[in-house]
């Protein structure tokens, strides 16, 4: 199976795994999963560190992509096409810009969602697949 990790999911998994469901983990841990990581959730981790409001514990945001490969995640990038798309997904339903991005791009590629966040679910009807 394909999945996209959710930004604080992606955190977690490298910071404290402890406050990932059982399901998560297990489904991150299954070498026969690919997990991927968007370039979204890159650019959210170094704004929000930039702004002081993001703790990462000793790490910098650019060490992150190593961290991600070393656990054998795959990054993805925004697409010019996700971007240009993107507003055809309802903002009301999820005010934060780079978490209805991160669903659209779950959306597009068919790709199943690792999140927390019980604001997305709305968009499973919608098309989004989301685990947790």
């Amino acid at each position: 199976m394909i999945y996209l990790l959710d930004t604080h999911v992606f955190l977690w998994t490298i910071i404290d795994t402890k406050r990932l469901s059982e399901k998560a983990l297990s489904v991150i841990e299954n070498s026969e999963n690919t997990i991927f990581v968007s370039a979204i959730s890159l650019w959210e981790i170094s704004l929000k560190y930039a702004l002081g409001k993001l703790n990462l514990i000793g790490l910098e945001p650019n060490e992150l992509i190593g961290q991600a490969k070393a656990l054998g995640f795959e990054l993805i990038p925004i697409l010019p096409e996700s971007a240009a798309s993107h507003y055809k997904l309802n903002a009301d339903w999820h005010r934060d810009p780079f978490d209805r991005m991160l669903i659209w791009q779950a959306i597009q590629k068919n790709i199943i969602l690792i999140s927390k966040d019980e604001n997305i679910n709305k968009y499973q009807s919608v098309g989004l697949k989301v685990v947790w």
